[in-house]
C-alpha cells in the first residue's frame, strides 16, 4: 500500500507522541473537523452489533457455512469480536505482549497487537466505518486507526465495560467504577462534562478518601455482582438521545436500570428502576421503534420496560439465568445464556408468549438473528462445540457445524459484511465460517 492509498483510507491526520515507559502521552490529533461517518452500516461494529445491543445484522444469513480458519490469540478472550466496513476483525485478551489483536478476514492473518493494560480483556472494541477502532484499558479510553497506530488516549476512572456510538457521531463510554463521558472520535477530547452515576465523592467529609485502583470489582462484573457498578454494555436510542445503563448503586438490594440522555452539551438522568434482582445478567436491548428496553436479571427473569417511563410490562421467568445479549429482530427475542436453551420468545405488550423452544440444543454462546429469517449460534453436541445455523421462524436446524477441539463457550456470535461468522472460546480461540 502506498503512502497515498494509506492516507486515504485513514482520512486523518494521526500524531503520536510515545512516553518513555510506551504508553501513548495524551494529546488531541487530527483535525478540527470531523469528517469520519459512523453507524452500523455492514460487517459487526459493536459487541451487539449496534447501538440499540439488537444482535441482528441486516445481512441475509447463509444456510450453509464451512468453516474458513481458526486460530489461537495467545490468551483467554472474554468480549465478542468486532468486525469493521471491510471485514477487518478486533478482540481484546491478556497476553504478555498484546492486548488487542486485529486480524484480516479473508486468511487471518493478523494486521496488528498492540500492548494495552491487564484489564484491556474486560473491555468491549467497538469499530467505525474507516475501522478506527475504540477500547478501553486501565485508566483510560484508547482510539487507533486501522494499522494499529495510535490516535489519542484520555484518561478516565476505571475500565470501559460499555463502549457506542451516540446519534451525533460521538463516543459514549461507561467505565465498571460510573463514569460517564461523552468523547470526540477524532482527538477524544470530552464533549460534556463527565458523570459520576454512583455521585460525586465528598472529600469534605472523607478528606482521606483515595481513588480504588482502576480493575477495582472488575470480577464482579462477569457476574453482574455488587462490586461492579455498570457491568454490561449501554443501549443508545440515537433518536431521541436516551441510552439506558445497568447500575448498582452500594448498598441497594437490586441493581436499577436508568435512562440517561445525552442532550444539550450535558448528560442527565430521565428514570430510575430498582428492578434487578441479584443484579443485571444481561446488557440492555432496545426494540426497533425505541418504545421498549429489554433486560435480564440473575434471578432468571427476562424484563420488558416502558422506555418513556421506567415502568414494567411483563415479566417472563426463563427457569434459567440469561447471559450476555439478547437477539431482537421483528418482535422476535432471543436470550443468551450458557445455562440455558435456544429458545425464542414474541412480545404481546401485557406478556411473552414462548414461540418455540429447542432444549435439545444448549447454549454456549450468544444468538444473532440476520435477514431472511436465519440465526446463528454455539450449542454444546457431544463433547465440543458447533456452530448452529436455525430457522428463527421455529427454531429447526438448518446446518450444523462442529468448532474442531473447542470446549467450553463462546463469548458471542459476530457475522461479517460478506455474511460471514466469528466466534471465539473464551480460552482463546476464533473461528471463522464463511457461506458454503
Amino acid at each position: 500500500m502506498t503512502q497515498g492509498d494509506q492516507q486515504v483510507r485513514t482520512r486523518t491526520r494521526v500524531v503520536t507522541s510515545l512516553a518513555a515507559a510506551g504508553v501513548v502521552a495524551l494529546a488531541g490529533c487530527g483535525t478540527d473537523v470531523d469528517d469520519i461517518t459512523v453507524g452500523a452500516g455492514k460487517g459487526w461494529p459493536a459487541v451487539h452489533h449496534d447501538g440499540r445491543n439488537g444482535g441482528t445484522s441486516p445481512v441475509s444469513g447463509a444456510e450453509s457455512v464451512s468453516l474458513s480458519w481458526s486460530r489461537p490469540v495467545g490468551g483467554p478472550i472474554a468480549q465478542p469480536l468486532t468486525i469493521g466496513e471491510e471485514g477487518q476483525m478486533f478482540v481484546t485478551t491478556s497476553t504478555g505482549n498484546c492486548a488487542i489483536f486485529s486480524f484480516q478476514m479473508l486468511t487471518g492473518r493478523k494486521r496488528f497487537c498492540n500492548p494495552l493494560g491487564p484489564s484491556t480483556i474486560e473491555a468491549p472494541t467497538v469499530v467505525d466505518q474507516v475501522s478506527n477502532v475504540y477500547v478501553g484499558d486501565d485508566g483510560a479510553v484508547n482510539s487507533f486507526n486501522y494499522l494499529g497506530q495510535p490516535r489519542w488516549r484520555t484518561p478516565v476512572a476505571g475500565v470501559p465495560v460499555a463502549i457506542q456510538f451516540t446519534g451525533d457521531g460521538k463516543l459514549l463510554t461507561v467505565t465498571q467504577s460510573g463514569q460517564v463521558d461523552v468523547l470526540s472520535r477524532q482527538t477524544g477530547g470530552r464533549e460534556v462534562p463527565t458523570l459520576q452515576l454512583l455521585g460525586e465523592p465528598d472529600f469534605l467529609r472523607f478528606p482521606r478518601l483515595t481513588r480504588p485502583a482502576s480493575g477495582d470489582g472488575l470480577d464482579d462484573c462477569r457476574t453482574g455482582g455488587p462490586r461492579c457498578a455498570v457491568a454490561n454494555t449501554t443501549a443508545v436510542d440515537p433518536a431521541t438521545g436516551r441510552f439506558f445503563v445497568t447500575v448498582w448503586q452500594p448498598g441497594n438490594g437490586a441493581a436499577s436500570l436508568r435512562a440517561m440522555r445525552y442532550a444539550e452539551g450535558k448528560v442527565t438522568q430521565d428514570w430510575s428502576a430498582d428492578m434487578l434482582t441479584g443484579g443485571s445478567a444481561t446488557s440492555p436491548a432496545l426494540s426497533a421503534d425505541g418504545d421498549t428496553v429489554y433486560v435480564g436479571d440473575n434471578s432468571g427473569r427476562l424484563i420488558a420496560v416502558n422506555t418513556s417511563d421506567g415502568s414494567t410490562r411483563w415479566t417472563h421467568d426463563l427457569g434459567w439465568t440469561p447471559v450476555g445479549g439478547i437477539a431482537v429482530a421483528d418482535g422476535l427475542i432471543i436470550p443468551a445464556g450458557d445455562e440455558g436453551y435456544l429458545t425464542a420468545l414474541r412480545d404481546e405488550d401485557d406478556r411473552a408468549e414462548i414461540i418455540w423452544e429447542r432444549k435439545d440444543l444448549a447454549l454456549r454462546g450468544t444468538p444473532a438473528q440476520t435477514a431472511g429469517g436465519i440465526g446463528y449460534t454455539v450449542a454444546a453436541i457431544g463433547p465440543g462445540l458447533n456452530l448452529i445455523t436455525f430457522d428463527t421462524r421455529n427454531g429447526n436446524t438448518v446446518d450444523s457445524d462442529p468448532l474442531p477441539g473447542a470446549t467450553g463457550t463462546t463469548t458471542g456470535t459476530s457475522i461479517g459484511p460478506e455474511g460471514e461468522i466469528v466466534v471465539a472460546t473464551r480460552l482463546g480461540e476464533i473461528f471463522t465460517f464463511t457461506p458454503a
